[in-house]
């Protein structure tokens, strides 16, 4: 239990049904579809299109999704909805531009987006209220203005200068030259425009007719090579999800080319080491570091699309490498032969998780990768398209190599928990490359140290950088602990900005409530019925 004399907030308690999400307005949608008798894949959709609308750098209809639903029969069902690249792309003809690597703000740094597939996929399997109703609260607030939140001012605040650098997302994002502060009322008419399209005519109006046209014109007016066939092929797929066993739990991730394989790895690092007393000690923190800077380097050396190139994931989760791993790790002094990493940095996205009356979970991803994603805006359509494409390598021979119609490593990880066969626990952490991390240290503080999901979830929270060697540390740690960390020899910096952002929501079976929370590094709440 949380102190009450420090400043914080609660878990949240109800007995029918709950959401969480990083935006009040998201998850007031979500309470209200479940109110209204829509399942958790319903609330799941409605509340990530609002965010679609009121989150703009964290999300929206021009980036990617991912799912794992789950209901009382323990059955767990996984969609990957990540995009492709155009088929006419190809990591050869960049090369012979004289590029290393795909620029953010390039038209070759957005695949053909997969989310709008990917919710009308799900809908039309799982769904229960019509689509439309899911899109109305998002299309009003896009229409009709929403209020800029705290968070996603400051969030928007430090793209300014990318916004800047496309006339169609200036126009948009920067009214009157700035971005709106927070409090400000902010509207995008033409994205209204689009979502209604879409809440019509579901799948196509997205991807054929007057939205594809106008966003396959806007990248080739900037040198991209995307076809109006390369969205009118692109599709998500339904994929069998890979699991782990930590303490009694079974935890369930989507597979490759998403990077839950790498959560997975980090956790049966941490089960080959005792977990009591505090667990902010530096000697438990020294492990969750070393875990991770481990299986970020297999990531980062294995880890592509399994239609393109061969990924083990089964080496990558045997208890073989694991123990090899683990035996590697020395408390009293940092590795100093680790692998080299692929660079990276923490990036936006939006997480969502709803339960239902019935006990359905949705653990809900969606994301445009960097904060704005690419920085471009279809003029027409009002869509903002992600950078994912920059997570392709353009090494040649390597898994994770550019390649037509080649889906990209991907760091967005819905997750779920389930105990003796039941759902207990959907559950995600946003903040890009940190989400593997972020789900093991998680799960860590709950099923190790027995912490609420609330208090978790406040934890300080650090990550060792993927490229530099260094271990960014969000400024709440304890000095001692940092000194000690840094006397190991672990080069500590000052992360500058808060590290991802996490919602959870637990199944209390023996009193059949549910118990929420939610990140106050964001916006959001958990709200229960």
């Amino acid at each position: 239990m949380r102190d009450f004399q420090k400043p914080g907030r609660s878990s949240v308690v109800s007995r029918e049904a709950m959401a969480a999400t990083s935006h009040p307005s998201a998850t007031l949608a979500a309470i209200r579809i479940l109110e209204g008798g829509g399942n958790a894949l319903d609330a799941a959709i409605a509340a990530c299109a609002v965010q679609c609308v009121v989150e703009p750098g964290s999300t929206g209809i021009g980036g990617d999704c991912f799912a794992l639903l789950a209901g009382e029969d323990g059955k767990v069902h996984a969609f990957n909805g990540s995009g492709r690249a155009p088929a006419a792309l190809t990591a050869a003809h960049l090369r012979g531009q004289g590029l290393a690597q795909i620029p953010r703000q390039s038209p070759h740094a957005v695949t053909v987006p997969g989310a709008v597939d990917a919710w009308t996929r799900l809908h039309a399997d799982h769904g229960k209220l019509p689509f439309a109703e899911l899109l109305a609260p998002a299309i009003h607030l896009a229409r009709h203005g929403y209020a800029v939140a705290e968070r996603v001012h400051y969030d928007w605040n430090r793209e300014a200068g990318l916004l800047a650098g496309d006339a169609n997302a200036a126009r948009v994002f920067l009214p009157g030259g700035r971005p709106p502060a927070m409090g400000e009322v902010h509207r995008q008419p033409e994205l209204a425009a689009t979502l209604e399209r879409i809440a019509r005519e579901g799948r196509d109006g997205f991807y054929r007719g007057e939205v594809a046209q106008d966003i396959v014109d806007y990248l080739a007016g900037l040198g991209g090579l995307h076809t109006l066939d390369d969205f009118a092929e692109a599709a998500g797929e339904y994929v069998e999800p890979i699991r782990a066993r930590f303490r009694a739990h079974e935890i369930y991730e989507c597979p490759p080319n998403g990077q839950g394989v790498i959560a997975l790895m980090i956790l049966n690092i941490l089960a080959r080491f005792p977990a009591s007393g505090d667990p902010l000690a530096a000697d438990r923190l020294h492990v969750e570091i070393e875990a991770t800077r481990l299986a970020y380097a297999a990531r980062d050396r294995f880890l592509a699309d399994p239609a393109q190139a061969g990924v083990p994931v089964g080496y990558l989760l045997s208890d073989e490498l694991a123990d090899e791993l683990a035996g590697r790790i020395r408390l009293d002094r940092a590795l100093a032969d680790m692998p080299a990493f692929a660079a990276g940095e923490h990036r936006d996205t939006v997480y969502i998780c709803v339960v239902d009356k019935d006990r359905n979970c949705a653990s809900f991803i969606n994301s445009i990768f960097h904060p704005y994603g690419a920085g471009l805006l279809a003029p027409r359509s009002g869509v903002l398209l992600h950078n994912r494409g920059q997570s392709f390598v353009l090494e040649e021979g390597h898994p994770n190599e550019l390649a037509p119609r080649k889906r990209p490593l991907h760091t967005i990880i819905p997750g779920m928990v389930l105990k003796e066969g039941r759902p207990v626990m959907p559950f995600g952490v946003m903040g890009g490359h940190y989400q593997a991390m972020g789900h093991a240290h998680l799960l860590s503080k709950v099923l190790d140290f027995g912490l609420g999901l609330q208090e978790a979830i406040d934890l300080p929270r650090l990550f060792p950088l993927p490229g530099t060697g260094t271990v960014e540390a969000e400024d709440t740690f304890p000095p001692e602990t940092i000194a000690e960390l840094r006397r190991r020899g672990f080069d500590i910096v000052p992360s500058g900005r808060p590290i991802g952002g996490a919602q959870a929501i637990c199944l209390d079976r023996a009193n059949g409530t549910l118990t929420g929370g939610s990140d106050p590094r964001k916006d959001g709440c958990a709200l229960g019925i």
